[in-house]
């Protein structure tokens, strides 16, 4: 009886209860796709109150058909912005659900499915937002490539200059195109994680690409500061998404335990993505964080670091 009490009493207060470990042992072939994990991502952020912060604002996310980017794509709908999201062809079932999604909160969404490995598609993306949507006001670039490895000996030029084209080029590509298009007000947000400031070892290629989204965004916090564009990034720790099933470094038995033990946060499990989509538009608000940029905004579920 106490331990009902217990959980009814939770519940009345807002807590929020998300799936805890250990998940089903699973593996996919990349790039993942997010119908197919079990739990299934949470993404619906149910306790989360919307206040009409991003009200006629549109948004372009990359990665936003599934993981933390669709769970942004539905906030910022749910706070008044229409949103058109990238992401690979393969992964238009992922797509379609989180396009339902966003116009259940009564916004327009645009489907651009693309590679980003070029500058020219990076370019076609912006302006097949601004003419779809009207304008661009916030950059979300957040997709991203990862696979573990043993030792660097094992990470190939190829693998390696994949990472980098995806995680890294394909953001600096985004900002060229996007910052003539945008206006005073405009916001800018990179996905970074935890492994930039930890540096694991089975992770050179991706951390170092993380490494550099942190500076890159200090240095275009400072340039674009006049044109009254913000710039800033979110650093997460271990999140259920289709990026770690399909991460071809990883068994599907170490799946079971992703997010926990002692190397995991103290919060012991991984963050589901309607966890982290807050913290975007918290850096996406003018009414939130206008005197923030520059800065790389960690939630980590309790795990610290320096750097």
């Amino acid at each position: 009886m106490k331990k009902k009490s217990a959980k009814k009493s939770r519940a009345r207060s807002g807590v929020q209860q998300e799936p805890k470990l250990p998940f089903p042992a699973q593996h996919q072939e990349k790039p993942g796709l997010e119908y197919k994990l079990k739990p299934r991502p949470r993404y619906l952020a149910p306790n989360y109150k919307a206040a009409a912060k991003l009200e006629g604002r549109v948004a372009l996310i990359t990665g936003g058909d599934s993981g933390i980017g669709r769970a942004v794509a539905v906030l910022f709908a749910r706070e008044g912005a229409d949103v058109a999201i990238n992401y690979l062809p393969v992964e238009e079932k992922d797509a379609q659900e989180t396009k339902a999604a966003v116009e259940a909160q009564g916004r327009r969404c645009l489907l651009l499915p693309a590679d980003i490995r070029t500058a020219a598609v990076c370019q076609k993306l912006v302006s097949r937002t601004v003419k779809g949507l009207g304008s661009l006001d916030i950059l979300v670039s957040n997709a991203a490539w990862q696979n573990s490895t043993e030792s660097v000996l094992d990470v190939t030029d190829a693998e390696f200059d994949r990472t980098f084209k995806t995680n890294v080029y394909a953001c600096f590509w985004l900002v060229k195109a996007a910052v003539p298009r945008m206006k005073e007000g405009s916001s800018i947000i990179i996905t970074s994680s935890e492994t930039s400031f930890l540096g694991p070892g089975h992770m050179p290629d991706y951390s170092a690409t993380k490494g550099a989204l942190n500076t890159l965004t200090k240095s275009l916090a400072q340039s674009l500061m006049e044109k009254g564009i913000r710039v800033n990034a979110v650093a997460p720790g271990p999140v259920w998404t289709p990026l770690n099933p399909s991460d071809k470094g990883r068994t599907a038995k170490e799946i079971k335990k992703f997010g926990g033990g002692p190397k995991g946060p103290p919060i012991g499990r991984p963050a589901q993505p309607e966890e982290l989509a807050p913290a975007y538009v918290f850096l996406a608000s003018e009414a939130d964080s206008s005197y923030i940029a520059g800065q790389v905004l960690r939630v980590m579920g309790g795990k610290t670091s320096g750097g």
